[in-house]
């Protein structure tokens, strides 16, 4: 099994990354902010302009180092690979099931049955946990639907309907989200998903989780030879890792929402973590966003047991053995690809 490593996160946009040796230096205008060895990190993440080294680059790329650029705002920017370790088999097996409109519809479908499979565990948990604070019948109806759904998505082979089932989905979990949101409810609500740019707190924390989670993803399904950027669910777009955003579709609701949640609940971000820009977007302030990162950084080091292979690991490695497992399922090692369905 992948050996979870750290992530370096540096949140300063005017820091520029170079290489010494074996060792990652942080320099601000030509002072040394720190020096970190390479041999401890599995991957980068730079939130800012300022750049990296060619030699940094080459290094990251040669060894496997995944080096991501984000926006200060979190957007992503650009990735940093090396040659790729997968077969030309594994790639070319992927290819002709993408092109294939049925097989495509096959197997997004597992992606969607994960995601409204946990979505829906999520309703129950706060049914069960929170049944004084929440509109216990509103929810249960919405479960009620979600079953419902789920059993219509089972069956789907086609793309464009099940596009359309995962959007009823979506509709019936957001309309019980902001419940979701026990504290601090002056400042953080949730009427709808807005992006690029995120209108609330809310959805600026939902937009920045699934950035990070798009890269760990990713850099997952590079790890096992798999291309991100051709996904089923998700069609071919320049600049899309489509491929990623349909693995983690499943991670969406059971990792990154329920982490957004944790955090304003616990009250670990606050109103004052946030900025309101002349156009309406809300943006994550510098000492909110390494609050977020910290806590993103734990919360993938926590331990669960994976539901297929019935072994524990962390929550980091998750979009590994998805990655693996989706492999395998190509190379025709498994008759259909296990969806992460967690409890």
């Amino acid at each position: 099994m992948k050996r979870l490593l750290n992530t370096l996160y540096i949140t300063q946009s005017d820091v520029y990354l170079s290489l010494d040796g074996d060792n990652i230096v942080l320099l601000k205008e030509q002072e040394k902010l720190a020096r970190l060895p390479l041999h401890n990190l599995e991957s980068i993440v730079s939130f800012g302009y300022t750049g990296a080294s060619p030699a940094l680059m080459g290094y990251c790329a040669e060894r496997n180092i995944s080096l991501a650029f984000f926006t200060a705002s979190g957007r992503y920017l650009a990735r940093v690979i090396g040659e790729s370790k997968g077969n030309v088999v594994l790639r070319k097996r992927q290819y002709m099931a993408s092109e294939d409109l049925v097989l495509s519809a096959k197997i997004a479908r597992n992606f969607i049955v994960g995601k409204i499979y946990n979505h829906k565990w999520m309703i129950e948990r706060m049914t069960r946990d929170y049944a004084l604070r929440i509109d216990v019948p509103q929810f249960k109806t919405v479960s009620q639907q979600l079953s419902a759904l789920l059993l219509d998505v089972r069956e789907c082979e086609d793309l464009e309907r099940l596009r359309g089932l995962e959007g009823q989905a979506a509709i019936s979990y957001n309309r019980v989200f902001d419940s979701m949101i026990l504290q601090q409810k002056e400042d953080f609500y949730f009427h709808s998903r807005s992006r690029r740019p995120p209108m609330d707190n809310v959805n600026a924390m939902l937009s920045f989780a699934y950035s990070l989670l798009a890269h760990d993803v990713s850099s997952a399904l590079e790890g096992v030879g798999l291309d991100a950027y051709v996904g089923f669910l998700h069609r071919d777009r320049p600049g899309r890792a489509s491929l990623a955003l349909d693995v983690m579709e499943e991670l969406r609701g059971v990792f990154a929402d329920r982490f957004v949640l944790s955090l304003i609940n616990k009250k670990i971000m606050s109103k004052e973590d946030f900025f309101e820009k002349g156009n309406g977007a809300v943006i994550m302030k510098d000492e909110g966003r390494k609050r977020f990162l910290t806590a993103w950084q734990n919360k993938k080091q926590e331990k669960i047991t994976h539901p297929f292979l019935g072994e524990k690991i962390s929550w980091g490695l998750v979009p590994h053995v998805q990655a693996l497992l989706l492999a395998r399922y190509l190379r025709n090692d498994l008759d259909e690809y296990p969806p992460f369905l967690w409890k």
